[in-house]
């Protein structure tokens, strides 16, 4: 199956199932990342995911990585961290940084994903209302968060840091039990790893993921818990 070219129009997206099965998920190539066409591709269960030196990529992997809110396993030591007050947790108060803390290169990595180009574009759904960050803040600095994009009752994750023990699990948690977006049915974690595994993320068949954006997106955003 040849990989998809996308043309200028931002709505024009391949079915998933066109997808490629090695690598698996990867779908188009090129395009823009303008907040339209990062809208629509995120509602079709369509994502980007490039390197500084490739053009834009879109995926949508088969199975895809999902956590439902309230299946978010907290361990014992996390439970003992949350009790003890020590974190901070804010939503939204500094997006730029908790964007810039996820792109800083990982300890043994070279670069990162999130390009200064997918930052921007990130800003900028920051800006309309869909991108949002939860933060993890410890004696005024912030250690740890979350981004992504909400749309209905749908949370699509794209990335967390962690510069402390637990900062990013304790913003995960803070997304899962106070939802302060509105209200989640699903939180999509993309692709799966041993980390997310263990906090209670599944896989599930693209096509159910497909389904459950359908109904998900398109259902009532009404006021989260707070």
């Amino acid at each position: 199956m040849p990989l998809y070219a996308l043309d200028e129009d931002p709505s024009h997206f391949p079915p998933p199932a066109h997808a490629l099965t090695e690598p698996n998920g990867l779908l188009a190539i090129g395009g823009d990342l303008s907040p339209e066409r990062l809208k629509n591709a995120y509602a079709s269960g369509i994502f980007p995911w490039y390197s500084p030196d490739q053009p834009i990529l879109w995926w949508s992997p088969d199975p895809r990585t999902v956590l439902h809110p309230d299946h978010l396993r907290i361990s014992r030591s996390l439970r003992k961290t949350l009790s003890r007050g020590h974190f901070e947790l804010r939503c939204d108060n500094d997006f730029s940084a908790t964007l810039d803390g996820c792109a800083a290169p990982r300890p043994g990595a070279d670069g990162t994903w999130i390009v200064p180009a997918m930052r921007e574009a990130y800003r900028e759904l920051h800006r309309q209302g869909l991108a949002h960050s939860v933060e993890t803040w410890l004696d005024g600095t912030l250690v740890g968060g979350l981004y992504g994009v909400q749309l209905g009752r749908v949370f699509f994750g794209e990335s967390m840091f962690s510069r402390v023990s637990d900062a990013s699990k304790a913003a995960l948690a803070h997304l899962c039990q106070r939802q302060p977006f509105g209200p989640i049915g699903l939180i999509d974690c993309q692709f799966s790893t041993a980390h997310l595994l263990r906090l209670g993320a599944v896989e599930i068949r693209r096509a159910t993921f497909i389904e459950m954006l359908h109904t998900l997106i398109h259902a009532p955003q009404a006021d989260g818990p707070g």
